[in-house]
């Protein structure tokens, strides 16, 4: 009936539709009203960027998703793909881009609708031509966002700077990029007073400071700032001294002598910082340099330590006591399971917990344990978001902390040693896992590690029916385990394997679930060639692609079906042209 609406009656309706899914169930009712539907489009999950282009050719702001979340872990081979020029490309070349650049760069007027005015990449090779055509085809462009991209340098971020001149963000997060001189921060002309979030802290070269500090000072909306580690606490104090409205900051270097004029320079431009709520960077910091926060602490909601493995100990736990209002904290394990019992007494509001591997590699001693995360749950009610990397666990303490903290949306545990015991009973931690599923009712994120079982798995189907995504390695006995997944949780939309017994029978099984999900990925698993082929005949609509770097196959004639692939990817959506000889699309 919708169908029969005006289209001011349609357009009024999408606004109160929030939910991904709600939007895309009505965008399919009113398929015969496309102008409002494309329109209001929030969020699209497609491949190929021409019939995105196509469909929504009014689209304010893109989010992609390139190389899968293994690509972190570099499980997926560097040319992979995920390339962002079809989609710039895409973008650039439709008729509301060039009626855009026909008009000069305003906003509103003229037929077509407004053109692309936010990017946001994640795993994506981004190159400098990228963003030369991105900065001269969208004059109204406002925000980019690039994170964990690769394939671009300095040089590109000077075309954004020059020609984007109504920029509100620059967010470059953990990127791969190439250093070809400081002077791209001195590209942004006089006229841009527009930028509310600036962030280039993963840049490892030197910076033109001088033109930093004439952007920052001609910005009296810039909220959020943070710098790479080339920027001094001389320079960072200069920068506050003109920015004293900004609510987060990514510090520079952190080290001075702290009895220098330099040291109490940076204590007062942080203290004419009163709105500051969240703090990162501390790159090659001095302990004895952390008093100078201090006054700022008491309202601090968010803390970024994880590049800091300078701050251990004793400064760590007096720097953790100051910040009583915490509800975000990301800290190094060498916190120390006392350091963690004193951020359980101190931060009753803390809603996420981060905490990363000083020693990814197990070298040194255990330095957070169950005990702390134990502690963490009795003194922090709210949390709900953990990821946490220790050496061990047991079943008692993830009982413990299931029944404290009820309402985990996200639970990641990694123990460093795979299939790693219960160290008090030498059991596997089915048990434990069991009981976070049955008590967060409202879990969407997973990943699991230590000695695991099917057993595990069946409480996950029975329990995670509101599971989206799930992060699986060493673990299970047969192709139950995955089956009890499959079976089990009806919102799954990503499920990542790694070395799991899980072969051809827990593949083929429940073919029809992968129509509802977004990905599968499957790595060193016991699935063979001759499975993932009768998944694509079956499952004409899945993109099923096998990846083999080894064997080069694809040079070598057909392998055998028996052949066990090394890597191999389903993804419920649209294929692609162009692929790497080591990529196999079946």
């Amino acid at each position: 009936m919708m169908t029969y609406f005006p289209e001011e009656v349609v357009e009024h309706i999408f606004g109160f539709l929030t939910a991904h899914c709600d939007r895309n169930a009505a965008s399919l009712v009113v398929q015969g009203v496309v102008p409002p539907a494309a329109r209001l489009r929030r969020n699209c999950y497609a491949v190929r960027p021409e019939r995105v282009a196509a469909r929504f050719p009014a689209v304010r702001s893109l989010t992609v998703k390139g190389k899968p979340h293994f690509a972190d872990f570099n499980l997926v081979p560097p040319d992979w793909g995920g390339l962002a020029a079809p989609w710039i490309e895409a973008f650039a070349s439709s008729p509301t881009a060039a009626a855009a650049g026909g008009r000069g760069g305003r906003a509103g007027g003229g037929g077509g609708g407004a053109p692309l005015e936010e990017l946001r990449m994640k795993r994506m090779v981004v190159s400098d031509e990228c963003l030369e055509t991105l900065a001269r085809s969208f004059p109204n462009f406002r925000a980019l966002v690039l994170i964990s991209c690769e394939g671009f340098s300095t040089h590109g971020l000077a075309a954004v700077a020059t020609h984007c001149r109504h920029l509100r963000e620059i967010d470059l997060q953990e990127n791969e990029i190439e250093d070809r001189g400081p002077q791209w921060l001195s590209c942004f002309p006089e006229s841009c007073t527009s930028l509310m979030s600036l962030n280039f802290a993963c840049l490892k070269g030197e910076i033109n400071v001088a033109a930093l500090e004439r952007l920052v000072s001609r910005c009296p909306n810039l909220r959020s700032l943070r710098l790479n580690r080339a920027v001094s606490v001389e320079a960072l104090s200069r920068i506050l001294m003109k920015a004293p409205q900004l609510v987060d900051l990514g510090t520079g270097s952190f080290w001075v002598d702290h009895r220098s004029e330099a040291f109490h320079r940076l204590i007062s431009a942080i203290e004419r910082c009163k709105s500051l709520r969240s703090l990162s960077g501390f790159w090659d910091a001095s302990p004895l340099c952390l008093p100078a926060i201090y006054p700022i602490c008491s309202n601090l909601t968010g803390l970024n330590l994880s590049y800091a493995p300078a701050i251990q100990g004793s400064d760590l736990i007096k720097l953790i006591r100051h910040c009583w209002k915490l509800q975000r904290l990301w800290v190094l394990d060498c916190i120390g399971d006392k350091g963690l019992a004193i951020v359980a007494s101190t931060c009753k509001e803390l809603q996420e917990l981060r905490v990363f591997p000083s020693d990814i590699y197990g070298a040194g001693s255990a330095t957070v344990t169950e005990e702390g995360l134990v502690a963490v749950s009795f003194g922090c009610p709210k949390l709900h978001s953990l990821l946490y990397f220790c050496h061990q666990m047991t079943n008692a303490a993830l009982i413990t902390v299931a029944n404290n903290c009820p309402n985990f949306t996200r639970f990641r545990l990694c123990i460093l040693e795979p299939k790693k015991a219960d160290p008090l009973t030498n059991q596997p931690l089915d048990e434990g896992f069991g009981a976070i599923v049955r008590s967060s009712k409202g879990l969407r994120r997973l990943s699991l590690s230590g000695l695991l079982t099917d057993q595990v798995f069946m409480y996950i189907g029975m329990y995670a029916k509101k599971l989206e995504m799930l992060s699986i390695a060493f673990a299970g006995d047969s192709d139950k385990g995955m089956l009890y997944v499959l079976n089990g949780c009806k919102n799954l939309r990503k499920l990542e394997i790694r070395d799991c017994p899980f072969g051809d029978g827990a593949l083929l099984e429940n073919v029809a679930k992968y129509e509802t999900m977004r990905s599968l990925w499957m790595s060193s698993c016991d699935v063979t060639l001759g499975g993932c082929r009768a998944l694509a005949a079956k499952m004409p609509m899945l993109n099923v692609e096998v990846i083999n770097e080894r064997t080069k196959a694809k040079s070598r004639g057909s392998p055998s079906d028996f052949h066990k692939v090394e890597k191999c990817v389903y993804r419920t959506i649209a294929g692609r042209g162009t692929t790497p000889r080591f990529v196999w699309i079946l």
